[in-house]
């Protein structure tokens, strides 16, 4: 309950942000990318959330890297979060992940390929850990209100945020429509985020170093579409970062060098300042 006041009192006058790579690579790896995240958090003064998944269950091939897997992956989190005092956000796509994840996570995050899965949901908001529904690609934001109130109707937890992430076009992109950051947080009262990383990927477009079939994108997008959340008023921004993107084991194309992160996140906490002064119109 900290950290949902935390995040709360951020967005009121600027942002929080969820910023990590996409998988746990390695605890190595991790360590790494969080310290240097946590160093930044600590010049900048705003709430960063560190993220990393444990298992992409989701990945189009079978080829692919999915990460160390749940036991290994939380262990990994809780060294991550006991060594720089970041709060943790990973994902689950199974009922039984939901209590083993909560011991460690401070927000419990529903994939956008799940997002309508109603156990899932309960199971996660029982947990009593804040809850990042990420919007499925074929969601729109009057289904994500449904969503977040299975959530809230359901188990009592009203600690529910909801993520962007970009819809559907044709077989192999994704657009984002700026009315649905504003819909969503219209419509539920709800902190809104605005996943600017996977939002830039062309889905199953490429083929991977390991073999199979993997997502590509434009990843050199990042900071327009980061503005354009901030100007349409979003709680937060999702940014996935990697020291080396193009050596990083999943969504390559899409996410963000890491010496990069500290700059873009002073633009747009800028920018979100702006949007909340700016006279009524």
């Amino acid at each position: 309950q900290n950290l949902w006041k935390q995040l709360l009192d951020a967005s009121k006058n600027g942002l929080f942000f969820i910023a990590g790579p996409n998988v746990i690579e390695s605890q190595e790896h991790s360590l790494r990318i969080a310290s240097h995240i946590a160093q930044i958090q600590q010049r900048l003064n705003v709430p960063i959330v560190f993220k990393a998944s444990f298992d992409k269950a989701n990945r189009t091939s079978s080829h692919s890297f999915r990460g160390p897997g749940m036991t290994e992956g939380l262990r990994i989190l809780e060294t991550v979060k006991q060594n720089t005092g970041l709060p943790i956000i990973t994902d689950i796509h199974e009922q039984c992940q939901a209590e083993p994840v909560a011991s460690v996570a401070d927000i419990v995050q529903i994939p956008a390929f799940l997002c309508r899965q109603t156990d899932l949901l309960l199971a996660a908001g029982r947990t009593g850990r804040i809850i990042h529904i990420k919007k499925g690609q074929f969601a729109s934001p009057t289904a994500m209100r449904e969503q977040a109130l299975k959530i809230v109707e359901g188990t009592g937890n009203g600690m529910v945020m909801l993520c962007e992430r970009g819809t559907t076009f044709g077989y192999e992109d994704l657009v984002v429509d700026p009315r649905s950051l504003v819909r969503m947080a219209r419509d539920t009262g709800l902190p809104v985020v605005m996943d600017v990383t996977h939002a830039l990927q062309r889905p199953s477009t490429r083929t991977g170093s390991e073999g199979g079939v993997v997502s590509g994108g434009d990843g050199s997008l990042v900071r327009e579409l980061g503005d354009v959340a901030a100007a349409c008023g979003v709680s937060g921004i999702f940014v996935e970062v990697h020291e080396d993107p193009s050596r990083a084991r999943c969504d390559a194309q899409v996410q963000t060098p890491l010496a990069r992160l500290e700059q873009l996140l002073v633009r747009w906490s800028y920018m979100a300042r702006s949007q909340r002064s700016a006279p009524p119109a």
